[in-house]
């Protein structure tokens, strides 16, 4: 093993170690505006462990969409409401403890799957981009689809935008 492998692979864990820590401090922290915060990182992280495996396309995904997008629609959110900056969010009691036997049941079948699957190993691939290959298809092959769902996505925020303002003229 040499050492651009080694340290590879110690990036990788450090970024998995990042990603986690952040994700549960996401979950668990009871101020809002701090959690958002742990998810920025949380994000991040997964775009990082999205580069780790070549997906270049689901990483920059991740950055621009996630990171740039949501997570700034959240911070706006919770910044320009001015009764959520003092409010501290917590989680309630009712539910953790079918939430944790939810997630020992979800783990046990993970590690099943893990330890009775026939793995098959291979050395590393060669790595091709795929984000012009995609860009391709969605303007080429798959223009009419990418088109529709553009309009339908404009059609249901039309929707929501006009089904908010009856209900605020309702009140």
């Amino acid at each position: 093993m040499g050492t651009s492998e080694l340290l590879r692979i110690v990036a990788f864990y450090v970024f998995a170690l990042i990603t986690l820590v952040s994700a549960f401090i996401a979950v668990f922290y009871g101020n809002i505006l701090r959690s958002v915060f742990a998810l920025l990182f949380t994000l991040f992280g997964v775009a990082v462990l999205y580069l780790f495996v070549h997906a270049d396309f689901l990483a920059a995904t991740q950055l621009l969409i996630y990171v740039g997008g949501v997570l700034v629609l959240l911070l706006f959110g919770i910044m320009l409401t001015q009764k959520m900056i003092e409010v501290n969010i917590r989680t309630g009691r009712i539910q953790f403890f079918p939430a944790m036997l939810a997630l020992g049941v979800m783990f046990l079948f993970l590690l099943f799957v893990i330890f009775n699957t026939q793995w098959n190993i291979q050395g590393a691939a060669n790595f091709q981009e795929t984000t012009s290959l995609i860009g391709r298809l969605l303007m080429t092959d798959w223009l009419l689809p990418f088109e529709v769902s553009s309009i339908l996505l404009l059609a249901a925020l039309v929707g929501a935008v006009s089904i908010a303002r009856i209900r605020r003229v309702q009140q």
